[in-house]
């Protein structure tokens, strides 16, 4: 997998050229009255909503975390507690997340964050060969493997969306 558009900077993209991992730029237009960035995104770039992943904030027991989800699903917030061994999730207030992060909403990457968190990827990812991720910015996506996302986050893998625990959103 080729670098391109190094034009595009993100602390995200300055992890992996860090770290040394193979990645794919993907840019798009992004429509500020999208309804939902993920879902803007796999359309935009004409890739399966199934690899295309949202990056959450929750809050566990007084801490925020990560979840890494397929767009095509949604957050099961107890089996997120669950792989963290918590009794119960929430999602993480608006502005604590991005404060956390260093990044905007609709722009959070997993990758590249102010502060790491404690990080938890959907178990589906495990079957691709690259998923996509937010860039770090509104408009950007970036396609890796999966185990490079896992390695660099520190990540633990887990079914934690709808699709993956076998519910419907």
């Amino acid at each position: 997998m080729a670098r391109r558009n190094s034009s595009q900077g993100t602390p995200a993209t300055a992890a992996l050229t860090a770290a040394g991992v193979p990645y794919v730029l993907h840019p798009y237009a992004h429509d500020p009255s999208a309804a939902s960035y993920g879902a803007e995104a796999a359309q935009a770039l004409g890739i399966e909503p199934s690899r295309v992943f949202k990056t959450l904030m929750v809050e566990v027991e007084g801490r925020l975390a990560v979840g890494i989800v397929p767009v095509s699903g949604t957050l099961d917030l107890k089996a997120m507690a669950s792989a963290l061994g918590a009794k119960k999730a929430a999602m993480a207030d608006p502005a604590a997340a991005q404060r956390r992060t260093g990044y905007v909403l609709g722009g959070i990457s997993p990758l590249g964050q102010r502060q790491p968190s404690p990080t938890v990827l959907d178990s589906s990812a495990l079957a691709l060969a690259t998923l996509l991720v937010s860039g770090g910015r509104r408009g950007l996506d970036i396609e890796l493997a999966p185990a490079d996302l896992i390695r660099l986050t520190d990540a633990v893998a887990a079914p934690i969306s709808s699709l993956a625990s076998g519910l419907r959103p």
